[in-house]
């Protein structure tokens, strides 16, 4: 199905699709930091996310196991970042998610070290197998900075009960 179309076409939509996904981002993000926290709110994310995991169920996508180390190990890292603009805090009596002015430029820097690695990559790895790493390295870019934020929001949440 997908062998059929061509890989430089498909590195454009890929492309466009994450910078499309990258503006998204930014955009649920500034509003989400306008309302309180939730433990749904931060939890979610990966859950939905999860559901694409299902492209590797087609041969197209499927990486080796070497791959998979460099993509996630890789997606930690960017999840770094993440983790240390991310912080909550109280305000009229709910926990928010604070606004850091670091973290737009943060999102669209990894944004743009992923387009540059995925060109750069595509000359050598196929385009299929290069989506199943770049899917993998998105979740394990979100994974841990979601399981951060779960672990502050609650320690926050404890200790505004303790007041």
């Amino acid at each position: 199905m997908f062998e059929k179309i061509s890989p430089n076409v498909m590195i454009i939509v890929s492309t466009a699709f994450a910078i499309g996904m990258g503006i998204l981002v930014t955009t649920v993000r500034a509003k989400a930091a306008k309302k309180p926290a939730s433990v749904k709110k931060i939890l979610l994310p990966p859950l939905f996310m999860s559901t694409g995991a299902l492209m590797f169920v087609f041969p197209f996508f499927r990486v080796t196991g070497m791959e998979i180390i460099e993509a996630l190990a890789v997606g930690m890292l960017f999840s770094t970042v993440l983790i240390w603009t991310s912080k909550f805090e109280w305000k009229d009596g709910e926990i928010y998610l604070k606004q850091s002015k670091a973290f737009i430029f943060i999102l669209f820097a990894l944004l743009v070290v992923r387009l540059v690695g995925k060109l750069v990559l595509s000359a050598t790895i196929d385009v299929g197998q290069l989506s199943g790493m770049f899917w993998l390295l998105a979740f394990g870019m979100i994974v841990p900075w979601r399981i951060a934020m779960y672990m502050q929001y609650k320690k926050l949440q404890k200790a505004g009960a303790t007041e």
